[in-house]
């Protein structure tokens, strides 16, 4: 069955949301400023022990410090990592060796090369998005149908087509972080929602 990811986590009521309404993974955008969505380190930590033990905290990072992340990762604040910068090939085999957590990496789809590149990446998992960030927006789902490795899609995914994104796509997981919000902030009702339509 297809995991669901609600990300962008920055404030103790979205815990309490996500809390309620059960998905898979929790997402936190970490030390990234130019993000409306980012938390420091010393607040996902606050964070993170508020939520669920049955839900997995990812970290969200954009071209990090290596020791940023293994310092999260090994005090046990985060269950897994994605990584959505350039970051080199080598860097991530480092982590890998480093963590014994789910690697994420995060590919722009643009093409049916950015395609062959995530399907060649040495992560546990890639997340296939638009590569433009919480702008709501799908990139071209019909380059999908020959892709054959498990995958987290993002990008545009709301109420209206996670049905449709499940059924044509069987993804490992959705990942939803401005299509459960209104004006800006994460609503716990679409957030319920949104769960309920993946688990269905």
């Amino acid at each position: 069955m297809t995991k669901i990811k609600i990300c962008g986590l920055r404030r103790p009521e979205d815990i309490a949301y996500v809390n309620e309404a059960k998905p898979d993974f929790a997402g936190f955008i970490i030390d990234v400023p130019k993000s409306r969505r980012n938390v420091p380190r010393e607040k996902v930590r606050e964070l993170t022990a508020l939520l669920s033990p049955e839900i997995l905290p990812v970290g969200v990072f954009v071209n990090a410090p290596m020791e940023t992340i293994l310092s999260l990762v090994t005090d046990g604040t985060l269950k897994a990592v994605q990584l959505h910068g350039q970051e080199s090939q080598s860097y991530l085999e480092k982590l890998k060796k480093q963590v014994a957590v789910p690697l994420i990496r995060a590919f722009s789809i643009r093409s049916p090369e950015d395609l062959t590149e995530a399907e060649k990446s040495p992560a546990n998992f890639v997340l296939l998005d638009n590569g433009a960030g919480g702008t709501g927006e799908t990139f071209d789902w019909s380059l999908l149908s020959s892709f054959d490795r498990p995958f987290f899609l993002a990008g545009g995914l709301r109420l209206e087509n996670i049905t449709e994104a499940v059924s044509r796509f069987h993804p490992y997981a959705l990942d939803l972080s401005s299509g459960v919000e209104t004006d800006g902030y994460k609503d716990k009702e679409k957030i319920i929602a949104a769960v309920a339509a993946v688990r269905r």
